[in-house]
């Protein structure tokens, strides 16, 4: 007991500590430190031992007192005081290896000792709180599976939903499928027109600067001819002022005189033709932006369009994301799902082994009890009905068994079930990728062609 690995409490702890997780009722009341020190009491270790057992194993301390049913017992009476003590013996040398105790005596429960009764008590302690550490430990990986497996249900509901929303964003209905045809075909139509309309409106443009141009050089001639005119003029009045030259140079200046204002005259006309003809083609040109405002208003409602189904590509985009973030914690529940079954599997296999360790151990002590005690006979009403009830125990336990196994095999078939549901969602996410990316890329191409033609 040198080596221990557990540390060796106070009396006051102890007491405590039995009071409290241990005992219950009036054993608690009544357990006090005068019980344990300086001298402990046999009457409450082997009380202790039989209620630890009891917390442990669920083995009543009345079944301790039951005498094994044997025919060539005689006189069964005398054994009924020893068969209590020899079964918690037997037990507790079965328990206290995993306590780290290995030299338990039947000394110890006849006439216990002080420091070696402090030692056992501190060791089941530890084992208890070992034990109690473990059970909250356990019962929090399944509270976090249950919520998890919330989780994961409310995932694949949302997964489904976002699903049905993709399709019902991505598929156009067949009532609408007439209606996108034919404004796919009054896009292209409108497009072609707008090209020929730019067209000629650049043409128009063109003509339009040369006449400005033209009507430009005309004003400059006019002008001109306008200082010409006033020049003449003066001339005349200096010549009708100076006239004392003979009447046929007068009548010779007089008709150069006349054909320059028939000139003028003629000039002025057809300038007047050029600016009516100019008039008109400037209305000709309010008619033309008025139809260039309409085909202007025509693009706004399609770049609203093209907006529209950009937004729809991005809300598209959006539910892509949560989808992928959703597989991901899909992924990782799926791994924690794994490392908390392997941890199960481990601990399965660990309790086997324990078992079977027990089970070995327990056969190799009703050998020696049976070496010991001999064999034993019949037993009177007290022990019949006591075998009885053991009688009902052991049907209830194997009721029980056929209840763990058909719960066990409904898990299997669950599990089963869960196996192929987490098959087909995989098969049908694989194929709602793939109709993703078939659409992408269409929408792609689309929009290419429509910058294309744009």
């Amino acid at each position: 007991m040198t080596e221990n690995t557990f540390p060796v409490y106070a009396v006051d702890a102890i007491v405590n500590f039995y009071r409290t997780e241990v005992l219950t009722g009036q054993e608690a009341k009544h357990f006090a430190k005068s019980d344990l020190t300086p001298a402990p009491k046999p009457e409450a270790v082997q009380t202790l031992y039989m209620r630890v057992l009891h917390l442990l194993y669920r083995f009543r301390p009345e079944c301790h007192s039951m005498v094994p049913l044997l025919e060539n017992i005689q006189n069964p009476v005398y054994h009924e005081g020893s068969t209590a003590i020899m079964s918690v013996y037997m037990r507790m040398r079965q328990f206290l290896p995993m306590c780290l105790v290995y030299d338990f005596s039947l000394n110890d429960l006849l006439a216990p000792k002080k420091q070696k009764t402090l030692t056992v008590l501190s060791a089941i302690m530890n084992f208890l709180h070992f034990r109690k550490q473990r059970m909250d430990m356990i019962l929090d990986k399944q509270t976090r599976f249950r919520a998890d497996m919330d989780r994961l249900q409310a995932y694949t509901r949302g997964n489904v939903e976002a699903e049905k929303k993709i399709e019902i964003l991505t598929t156009i209905p067949p009532e609408q499928q007439a209606e996108a045809d034919e404004l796919a075909a009054a896009l292209s139509e409108l497009h072609t027109t707008t090209m020929h309309e730019y067209q000629e409106v650049n043409a128009m443009n063109e003509t339009i600067a040369e006449w400005k141009t033209k009507i430009a050089e005309k004003t400059q001639k006019l002008a001109q001819v306008k200082v010409d005119v006033s020049n003449l003029k003066e001339d005349i009045g200096r010549l009708k002022s100076q006239i004392v030259e003979s009447p046929e140079e007068l009548k010779s200046q007089m008709e150069k005189m006349r054909e320059n204002v028939k000139n003028i005259k003629n000039s002025i006309e057809e300038a007047d033709e050029r600016v009516v003809e100019l008039q008109n083609m400037v209305q000709s040109m309010t008619h033309t932006e008025a139809e260039i405002q309409q085909m202007y208003n025509l693009l706004q409602d399609l770049e609203s369009s093209m907006n529209t189904t950009n937004q729809r590509q991005e809300e598209h985009q959006e539910l892509m994301a949560q989808y992928e973030k959703k597989q991901k914690e899909l992924k990782n529940l799926c791994i924690e799902e794994g490392q908390l079954k392997r941890a199960l599997g481990m601990k399965l296999d660990k309790e086997s082994k324990q078992n079977i360790r027990r089970q070995k151990k327990r056969e190799m002590k009703e050998q020696h009890v049976q070496d010991v005690l001999g064999q034993c006979n019949q037993i009177h009403q007290k022990r019949e009905e006591m075998a009885d009830k053991i009688q009902e125990i052991s049907r209830e336990t194997q009721q029980l068994k056929v209840k763990i196994q058909s719960l066990r095999d409904v898990c299997s078939k669950e599990t089963e079930k869960a196996q192929a549901l987490y098959d087909t969602l995989s098969t049908s996410m694989d194929e709602l990728h793939r109709r993703i990316e078939m659409h992408v890329v269409d929408l792609k191409q689309d929009v290419t062609k429509m910058a294309a033609n744009f």
